[in-house]
This record gives C-alpha cells, structure tokens and sequence, in this order.
C-alpha cells in the first residue's frame, strides 16, 4: 500500500459539512480504511525522507504527500548518476597518476 502511494497519489481527505461550513474530516473523523490510507502516506513520506542527502531533504522536507514528494526528488536527482561517473573516473585517474618518486620515502609517497 506504501508504494501504491508513492506511485499513485494519496488519500483524497474527505470533506464533511458543519455549520452550513465545508472542511476536510479530521483524522478522528476517518473511517477505518481513509486512517489506514492516511497513515500509508505518511510511512511513504517518512521512508523517502530518511534516504535523502541533506542538501535534498532541505529541499523537499515540506511537501506533506508521497507523490508529490517523490516527484520532485527524482526531478531534483536528475543528473546524479552522470556525477558519479564523473567523480569515478577523476578517481581512477588520481589513482593512476598516484606512484613512487625515485628516492621518496614510504612516509613521502
């Protein structure tokens, strides 16, 4: 059910009205299935967020719908992967560059 949210978009809050004045239910308010599609959401949500890099997560901390929330981390994330390709062969080619001078000590090299 978590990922079906993350997927698919959240519970849609029913609406009831009170005093001729429409507002969403409370969440005492929600039948067993709405709370049980309520708390999924905020699992989904709750999951994502603990996987973020913190320059992410400072980005995308308020968004309060799964959904929305992992839209604008894969937007956000676009383009890392190439970075890392990038950081890996800068590393590999530090590496390669990384060898004993004549007459370095152990300490020096």
């Amino acid at each position: 059910m978590i990922l079906e949210f993350v997927e698919n978009g959240p519970l849609i809050w029913p609406s009831i009205e009170e005093n001729g004045v429409t507002r969403p239910k409370r969440y005492s308010e929600l039948s067993p299935t709405e709370a049980i599609q309520a708390d999924c959401d905020i699992k989904a949500i709750n999951i994502i967020l603990q996987g973020l890099p913190i320059e992410i997560y400072a980005l995308v901390s308020q968004h309060r719908v799964a959904k929305d929330l992992w839209e604008k981390i894969k937007l956000l994330m676009q383009g890392t992967s190439l970075t890392k390709q990038e950081r890996e062969c800068k590393l590999y080619d530090e590496f390669d560059k990384f060898t004993y001078k004549k007459g370095e000590s152990l300490h020096e090299y």
